[in-house]
């Protein structure tokens, strides 16, 4: 469907959100040193690089994404382990898509009973082979201890793919790359504030990760957007804790509670999950909210969500301008390839690739 989509974007541009990433690639600075901090680190949060540092990356992404035949050979010779304890489907594809592209070849886990995890091996010692075995990891699972404890013995990188309610920071590495694409000029820190966005979000930070992530990332940022609404139905003190550090970071968070009617005419960026990791299982969230053709959007607003979707959002919205979550998932590919290359340390072959 994904692929469907993608074509009925290029056929039809001014229905489907996919802006050129050639625009984001022009925009960006240029100084490739900026990535240097991405070499052999693992990837753990959203939040732990640097403003230069994500936009250079976003600024590769593009190259990728503006010219993806041109680079077929960076991670020749690399193998990454693709281990993926909780189900997924565009997070590990994506993932291994992006590998594949550069070149390199991939060992799959989808289920820990195949592995001498099942046997009662520690995942310290799992990742001790693993460092012989391969040149990267890229770890979801349900437990959120899981990452720290592989972490502990990894001399290779690792990329939090999803650990349990905790993180999924290249999701949220995707998303803000896909906002970019569509306002390449929110990246300028002296952007007028009549010129930022506003954002609003359907979800719950203390449950689930990619909201949490997404917010961290924002964090970065602050500068870009005027206010970030947040619409859910909960209201515990740890939500309100986690918030708060992100308001301590300069970013403008409002609580708006189940009032999303009332704001959804004056957003720029409707941005929706309803699915939050308990586990082995999942819980649903916002049933109240749902996203469809009457929805009142604004006239240049897009739609994003990080899939898979239930109820929540509406295929007859799949046609309209409003959508950008096919384009999101589409550049989630490319995002991953231009990280996979930084960690692995083969950046030089592609950045003097005009």
């Amino acid at each position: 469907m994904e692929d469907q989509a993608h074509i009925r974007t290029r056929e039809k541009p001014d229905v489907q959100g996919d802006a050129h990433p050639k625009q984001l690639l022009r925009t960006i600075i240029e100084d490739g040193d900026n990535l240097l901090p991405l070499e052999h680190q693992h990837i753990l949060h959203a939040d732990q690089f640097s403003a230069e540092t994500l936009l250079q990356l976003f600024r590769l992404a593009a190259k990728y994404e503006a010219n993806p035949e041109r680079f077929s050979t960076p991670l020749q010779g690399k193998i990454l382990v693709s281990a993926f304890y909780e189900p997924s489907t565009r997070t590990r594809l994506s993932f291994e898509s992006a590998w594949h592209r550069l070149g390199g070849d991939i060992m799959s886990i989808t289920d820990r009973s195949t592995t001498g995890i099942a046997k009662g091996e520690s995942l310290a010692d799992v990742g001790e082979m693993f460092n012989n075995y391969a040149d990267c990891v890229v770890l979801r699972d349900t437990r959120q201890e899981s990452l720290m404890e592989m972490r502990e013995s990894l001399r290779i990188p690792i990329i939090n793919a999803g650990n349990g309610l905790d993180e999924h920071p290249t999701q949220a590495m995707a998303d803000l790359y896909t906002i970019f694409k569509w306002r390449p000029e929110l990246i300028k820190k002296s952007l007028p504030k009549d010129e930022r966005v506003s954002i609003g979000i359907i979800g719950v930070p203390d449950k689930m990760r990619t909201v949490r992530s997404l917010l961290k990332i924002f964090s970065i940022f602050p500068h870009a957007f005027s206010h970030v609404y947040l619409f859910n139905e909960e209201a515990d003190e740890a939500n309100e804790e986690l918030i708060q550090s992100f308001r301590d970071r300069g970013l403008n968070v409002v609580q708006a509670g189940s009032k999303f009617d009332k704001h959804v005419s004056n957003l720029d960026v409707v941005y929706i999950n309803a699915i939050a990791w308990t586990g082995d299982d999942f819980e649903t969230f916002g049933t109240n909210f749902v996203l469809n053709k009457d929805t009142p959007f604004k006239e240049d607003a897009i739609v994003l969500h990080p899939l898979a979707r239930g109820h929540e959002l509406s295929t007859d919205l799949d046609d309209t301008r409003f959508n950008w979550y096919f384009a999101q998932a589409r550049g989630a590919v490319f995002l991953r390839m231009a990280l996979l290359t930084c960690l692995v340390h083969r950046k030089g072959r592609v950045l003097d690739v005009v």
